[in-house]
């Protein structure tokens, strides 16, 4: 085929765009409708195969075609329609005006690309891929010359059903005629490598690879020879991607190594589940360092090459994208949260012995004793802040639980129990809320409603509700479930204690400070009196306590109770533990709303070293206290060093945590009032107004944030002296104010 053939009369190819195993792609003109498309032209077979393998191929060719262009998702190529001209089969497909992640790579001259890039590309794909697994389609062949960017940021895999064809020809896991592999080595799978059966789970290795690469600028198994390549990708464990590149954050980080499990039963369960961990690490990225969790180191090779099917002999390694190589700290109380829930310790079910609704035969002694044990390891795994690995354990051993002895089983509960808990520490608050309600439902009809198991589970739904910010449901739950501990186990009891811990937070969340600091007081005095005034749990709720006098304007008295904390929590957990370092941080934010900012400043800058120590220096949290150093040096009249230093806080945040991540938006606005301070009113604008543009794209235009963004839009165009512009926008604000107060 050449310039300017036209195919069945009515795709006119142009020129080429693309040429691969398969075939080539085309940009080409539909005559009959007028728009440019992709015509993706396959090679013929050659004489090497008969006419009725022929004949097959183009059956199957037909319906991979039909499934391909069934597909409708804004993350897959669209296939128009699909044929054969000349012997030719051939595609046509929408035309993307974009670059494919090869190319984007190649184009930063094979950098990494920016890590806000990183995670979008992999949260779309992720997407996609939910959605096209859900219709039982698996791609085989992801590789980034198969994920293409649009110039408005859309990412799309392309060659759904091509792969799946190769697959049915035999290009995928087998030589093709000239030895060549369809596929590349470096973003194949174990199980794809070793020809056995690919499910979407493979799919999911190849995306690690991509991430993998895209985030350091090099494959996991960056090597020549095409053999060690797929024995690196069956035996040997992938270096952290943050070895590469230490400002990966901690989570990108876990996903990626869980996404390059060799096993498919160690990754994620399915992209619908990766998407939610994307999600969920970059909204809420965690502020504790992951604890890198054990890889499965797979048997050694035998006898050399032989230990791998024969196919891979003489494979060559293809293209490849380069060339070259939980518990979280409470935020600032200026942002409206603080404190933390306390759960119930990791595994403590107490689970008093129920006869199962059913008659099934008891499991072997061994059997239950050995799901007995993968169940601790399950609440183990928690306790040390693995939490992606104990989900995954917990729902193994809850299923076999419910097929040995039952749905309504208290051991099959208990796993179901710990299979929520999980989901609620991992960010998936409502999934977690559903898990949980089932759970309160079967022990209720189990165990009765005043249980302690029924209570404990009753009280985890009211702490989902809560991080739904559902409050008011909340409030109701805890409150029955308080009443009924204080009438079943008494109002020391430490769980009773608790209860009311999560109570007094919540009123705090529901407007009512002063409610809040009395019951916190209370429970903090009852703790001390039952556990002693050091216990952790006791000074949780000091902690809480100072908070909520900070909110009610009783700074000098939140100032002692948070250095009490402190100097506690530095004895029995030492200086450098994150629950110290968080009492410091709210003293120095004590002293700054008392006015006595040299000592803030002094206090900001050994927790600045202290948390760079611990945490790194690009930690969350020592960003925080950097931005409190910053907001300190202004108030000190030091405008000059609070702008620099509030400039590159904003850089780091937006480089780490992304362009609209709350943080970074509050470290942009501290950039405007340094500006505007120094009387730079034309700069502070674009500042402001790139703030409220980008609340109102990620809350809404009628969020008090978005609008405290335009009030201080509004202020800097009153000092340029754009009075007018500013009484418009200021009118517009009292508008939208009033509208969301009714």
């Amino acid at each position: 085929m050449g310039d300017s053939t036209l195919i069945q009369g009515r795709y006119r190819l142009l020129e080429r765009i693309g040429r691969g195993g398969m075939g080539e792609v085309w940009r080409a003109r539909d005559e009959s409708l007028g728009r440019r498309v992709a015509v993706k032209c396959l090679k013929p077979l050659g004489t090497g195969h008969d006419h009725s393998f022929t004949r097959v191929l183009r059956e199957r060719f037909r319906r991979e075609a039909r499934v391909a262009a069934a597909l409708q998702h804004r993350g897959v190529t669209v296939v128009h329609d699909f044929g054969e001209s000349d012997g030719v089969l051939f595609l046509v497909m929408e035309l993307l005006e974009g670059r494919d992640l090869s190319r984007l790579l190649e184009d930063n001259k094979h950098h990494p690309l920016p890590v806000p890039d990183v995670v979008d590309i992999g949260e779309q794909v992720a997407s996609a891929l939910a959605y096209t697994h859900e219709q039982g389609i698996v791609h085989r062949d992801l590789k980034p010359a198969n994920i293409v960017r649009l110039a408005d940021g859309t990412v799309k895999i392309c060659d759904f059903g091509i792969a799946r064809l190769g697959h049915d020809v035999g290009f995928t896991a087998r030589l093709t005629g000239t030895g060549i592999a369809m596929g590349t080595p470096h973003y194949m799978s174990p199980e794809q490598i070793g020809g056995d059966d690919v499910d979407r789970r493979s799919d999911l290795y190849s995306l690690g690879c991509v991430l993998y690469e895209i985030a350091t600028g090099v494959p996991p198994f960056d090597l020549d020879d095409a053999w060690a390549i797929l024995v690196g990708h069956r035996d040997t464990e992938p270096e952290p991607p943050r070895t590469h590149r230490a400002e990966l954050p901690a989570y990108l980080d876990r996903i990626i190594l869980d996404l390059l499990a060799k096993r498919p039963d160690q990754r994620p369960d399915d992209a619908r589940e990766l998407g939610r961990r994307i999600t969920a690490g970059r909204t809420a990225p965690a502020y504790a360092p992951a604890v890198p969790a054990p890889r499965t180191r797979m048997p050694e090779p035998v006898g050399g090459r032989a230990a791998l099917p024969s196919w891979t002999h003489g494979m060559t390694t293809g293209h490849k994208a380069t060339g070259t190589g939980l518990r979280s700290t409470p935020p600032d109380p200026a942002a409206g949260l603080s404190g933390e829930w306390i759960p119930r310790p990791a595994g403590d079910e107490a689970a008093a012995p129920a006869p199962a609704p059913d008659e099934r035969p008891d499991p072997a002694p061994e059997e239950a004793a050995a799901l007995a044990g993968r169940h601790s390891a399950g609440v183990n795994l928690g306790r040390l802040g693995r939490w992606e690995e104990a989900l995954a354990l917990h729902r193994a051993v809850a299923a076999e639980r419910e097929r040995l002895l039952g749905p309504d089983h208290p051991d099959t509960l208990a796993s179901r129990y710990e299979v929520a808990f999980t989901l609620s520490r991992t960010g998936y608050a409502a999934d977690a809320l559903r898990a949980y309600k089932r759970v309160a439902e079967a022990r209720i009809r189990v165990l009765g409603t005043d249980h302690a198991d029924t209570l404990a589970v009753r009280q985890e739904m009211a702490y989902a509700l809560g991080r739904l910010g559902r409050h008011a449901d909340a409030h109701q739950v805890y409150t029955s479930v308080l009443a009924a501990r204080e009438r079943v186990m008494g109002a020391d009891h430490p769980d009773t204690l608790r209860c009311r811990h999560n109570l007094a937070f919540n009123l705090g969340r529901l407007g009512r400070p002063e409610d809040a600091h009395r019951m916190a007081r209370e429970v903090a005095a009852a703790r001390a009196r039952v556990l002693g005034p050091e216990h952790p749990d006791t000074l949780v709720t000091r902690y809480e306590v100072a908070y909520e006098l900070s909110r009610l304007d009783r700074w000098q008295e939140a100032l002692v109770t948070y250095r009490e904390v402190a100097e506690a929590r530095e004895s029995a957990l030492g200086p450098d533990h994150p629950d110290t370092l968080a009492a410091r941080y709210e003293m120095g934010i004590s002293l700054g709303r008392l006015g006595r900012s040299t000592e803030a400043l002094a206090l900001y800058q050994e927790l600045i070293d202290d948390r760079t120590r611990a945490q790194g220096p690009e930690h969350p949290e020592t960003l925080r206290a950097r931005h409190g150093l910053g907001v300190n040096l202004g108030r000190l009249g030091r405008w000059e060093e609070a702008l620099a230093e509030s400039r590159e806080v904003c850089a780091i945040r937006e480089r780490v945590l992304g362009p609209d991540h709350p943080d970074t938006l509050v470290s942009r606005r501290e950039v405007a009032v340094g500006l505007g301070w120094l009387g730079r009113w034309a700069a502070a604008l674009t500042e402001y107004r790139r703030v409220a543009a980008a609340r109102e794209r990620v809350l809404g235009p009628d969020h008090p944030d978005t609008l405290a963004g335009r009030d201080d839009e509004a202020h800097c165009l009153e000092q340029l002296g754009r009075g007018a512009e500013a009484v418009e926008l200021y009118r517009r604000v009292a508008v939208q104010r009033g509208a969301g107060a009714r």
